[in-house]
C-alpha cells in the first residue's frame, strides 16, 4: 500500500495521534501545544502535515508559508515554507517516510527553510538542501539549510 502525505486536520483526534509521539520523540518536537493554540484560534488551514499507515499517524511535519517581506535566507526576498518538526515514529524509520515528507514539500514549489538538528546535515544534502550562509544576528545557534525549486 502506497502512504501519501495529507493534510492534518486540527481537532481533538489529531491531538490525540500527537500524543503517541511523545512518548518517541523529543521534547523540541513536541507539537502539541501548536495544535491546541491553533484549535483555540479556529484555524481552517493547517500547517500539519502527516502519513498514516493504516489508521496509525506514523510520520508528520508542520509547514509553515512565510511571507516574502519577512524572508532573510533567499536573494531576492521571496515567499518560501519553513519545514518544522519532521519526525517518524521509531518503528517506521529508515523507510522513506521522512523523504516522503520532504518530497511533498517540495512539491509545492516554494523555496524552503529547515533548521537542520545535529547530526542530519548529510540526509537533507542528499535532498538537495544546502546550508544557509550563517548569520548569527539572524540564525541564533540555529543550523538552517535552504532549498530553491
Amino acid at each position: 500500500m502506497e502512504e501519501k502525505v495529507i493534510q492534518l486536520q486540527i481537532n481533538y483526534k489529531t491531538l490525540e495521534e500527537f500524543e503517541k509521539f511523545r512518548e518517541y520523540g523529543q521534547e523540541e518536537l513536541y507539537m502539541r501545544e501548536e495544535l491546541e493554540e491553533n484549535i483555540v484560534e479556529n484555524q481552517n488551514n493547517s500547517p500539519f502535515y502527516g502519513m498514516y499507515i493504516g489508521d496509525k499517524l506514523v510520520a508528520r511535519m508542520s509547514l509553515y508559508k512565510i511571507d516574502k517581506k519577512y524572508d532573510r535566507y533567499f536573494n531576492p526576498p521571496q515567499d518560501y515554507y519553513e519545514l518544522c518538526k519532521l519526525e517518524v515514529l521509531p518503528d517506521y524509520q529508515k523507510k522513506g517516510l521522512g523523504k516522503k515528507l520532504i518530497r511533498f514539500a517540495q512539491s509545492l514549489g516554494c523555496p524552503i527553510k529547515v533548521n537542520v538538528r545535529c547530526g542530519a546535515n548529510s540526509y537533507f544534502q542528499n535532498l538537495g538542501f544546502e546550508p544557509a550562509k550563517y548569520n548569527p544576528v539572524r540564525d541564533r545557534a540555529e543550523n538552517p539549510y535552504i532549498w530553491e525549486p
